[in-house]
């Protein structure tokens, strides 16, 4: 979500929920999301949960610049890719799934390896996707919903020591979308509760 308010211009008060600690589950933040899931942004109108669908009200209130190609078969192939990440990828090596794991028994090597091997099969997936589909971003000269998802997925690969070398063309839209502010003020390590 910060990826996206960034690219189309926007601020928003950002308060942190440490993860780790299980802010996200103390009783306020449940009665914003009653999943205990970040990202939630709170508008005069109500609350939006859910990245992708964050990511579709700013594109549709705040379409200047878009994420999301005007026609619409490309735009459901962002639409696609993002998902692949976002429902394939991403809910699948979360802190939530990865502590389920732990509790039925499985040793920290075993649970870092399943979550290893999930990210890098989803993301040769992504690769494959990509083929024939113009740069130097994920769809073309400009960033989509799909390098809205993918950057942070990279860094969660690089978390799991994922091995990327299948992935060459996702490490190159990754570098057109590193050289923008957009994208590199929105990095976890630049957050007021980096640790």
């Amino acid at each position: 979500m910060r990826i996206a308010l960034n690219l189309k211009g926007l601020t928003a008060t950002h308060v942190s929920h440490h993860l780790r600690h299980g802010e996200q589950r103390a009783p306020d933040f449940l009665q914003l999301n009653p999943q205990g899931f970040v990202p939630v942004l709170e508008l005069a109108g109500g609350v939006l949960t859910q990245s992708l669908a964050i990511c579709e009200w700013l594109e549709e209130t705040h379409p200047v610049p878009p994420v999301l190609p005007e026609h619409a078969l490309p735009r459901a192939r962002v639409r696609a890719f993002a998902l692949a990440i976002a429902a394939d990828i991403h809910p699948v090596q979360n802190l939530r799934v990865l502590a389920r794991l732990r509790a039925l028994g499985l040793p920290e090597a075993a649970v870092t390896s399943w979550a290893r091997d999930v990210i890098e099969d989803g993301l040769k997936a992504c690769e494959a996707l990509l083929v024939g589909a113009p740069g130097p971003f994920c769809f073309g000269a400009s960033p989509t919903l799909a390098d809205i998802c993918l950057v942070p997925q990279l860094s969660n690969a690089r978390r799991f020591s994922c091995d990327l070398s299948s992935v060459p063309r996702l490490l190159a839209a990754e570098v057109s979308c590193m050289a923008l502010a957009a994208f590199t003020d929105a990095a976890p390590d630049k957050q007021a509760d980096a640790e």
